[in-house]
């Protein structure tokens, strides 16, 4: 039996159709519809019942799904457990991540991973929603804010801090604002999601009360980095990742308006998270990638800097739940 006609199978129930699978395999829709026919062909039965506007499974179809999910992850480990014995890591990882942060953080690192691992080849899917693992086949996830789904194994990086910030030539022109009360009296640059578009949390010494400032603005923006160019500009003050604005905090391309209190739009415990499906076997291609990050990305002062390359003693992997604020939504960097 052809394993190949297996998997196209198995991704045409998961994608939903045929051209969903031409497109992700950069095939022909005929090309995915002949290779079903022939497993259809091969065991002498039907496995799809096929309409204009949807498929479905036949009682037979649904049988044959489950055992050949299960026959396609035991060939999977096998042949990952092969290619391990060779002590290098070979083959391809997926991993998913937010816009900004890949940009900013994770590409300046390929090269070392070049260098350390030649043969891992890698595909990078940069997106501001949040990915399904187990149903695009990624392998790994670096999430922005508490992770929700309790299937995932995993690992916090490090903490996720905010600055609120402004460009000098902004506050030149419209003065400094002494409380961030007083944020109110200015065009905020926002970001539309709840809580980063309305409402600022401020939190003075980390200890403090919490208080909420209301935020407006003329400009809303839809990605970190676009954010982070209008303030440079001088368009207003904006809330961002620490990570993000370090290296023009200092310097001096921007101010960091209040350097006294920690600031978020949502709540003080997030953090980056590395995420990936739970499994019993996880390949080597995939654990070095984990080392890797670790050792590059891990921080306990939460500033997201590259690391020197040694891995950091402590903190192993877990089972993300719900944190003490409930399930987070994806933070603009």
């Amino acid at each position: 039996m052809d394993t190949e006609q297996l998997k196209t199978f198995v991704d045409v129930i998961d994608q939903g159709s045929f051209a969903a699978v031409a497109r992700q395999r950069n095939v022909a829709p005929s090309a995915v519809t002949r290779a079903v026919a022939g497993l259809e062909q091969t065991l002498g039965v039907r496995l799809l019942q096929r309409t204009t506007r949807r498929l479905a499974l036949t009682e037979a179809g649904e049988a044959f799904l489950l055992r050949a999910r299960e026959a396609l992850a035991l060939l999977d480990e096998a042949s990952e457990a092969a290619r391990d014995r060779s002590g290098q890591a070979h083959g391809r990882v997926r991993l998913t991540t937010s816009v900004t942060y890949g940009q900013h953080l994770l590409l300046p690192l390929l090269p070392a991973l070049h260098r350390e691992h030649p043969g891992l080849s890698l595909d990078l899917q940069f997106s501001d929603q949040v990915v399904d693992l187990l149903a695009e086949r990624v392998d790994l996830a670096l999430r922005l804010g508490p992770p929700t789904d309790s299937s995932l194994v995993g690992l916090q990086l490090q903490a996720m801090r905010y600055r609120v910030c402004a460009s000098p030539d902004y506050l030149a022109r419209h003065g400094r604002p002494a409380t961030p009360a007083e944020l109110g009296h200015h065009d905020c640059l926002r970001f539309p999601l709840p809580g980063f578009a309305t409402l600022w949390r401020f939190r003075e010494g980390g200890a403090g009360p919490v208080e909420a400032v209301p935020v407006k603005g003329w400009l809303t923006l839809s990605t970190a980095l676009a954010l982070h160019q209008a303030a440079r500009d001088g368009l207003g003050p904006v809330l961002l990742a620490e990570w993000l604005v370090a290296e023009d905090l200092a310097a001096g391309r921007l101010v960091d308006l209040f350097p006294q209190h920690e600031v978020t739009a949502s709540h003080f415990d997030s953090a980056v998270w590395l995420l990936y499906p739970s499994r019993e076997h996880l390949p080597l291609r995939v654990r070095v990638l984990i080392d890797f990050l670790k050792a590059r990305l891990m921080r306990p002062d939460g500033t997201g800097a590259p690391a020197p390359a040694q891995p950091p003693a402590g903190t192993g992997p877990r089972r993300p739940g719900r944190g003490p604020h409930g399930p987070g939504r994806p933070a603009p960097a």
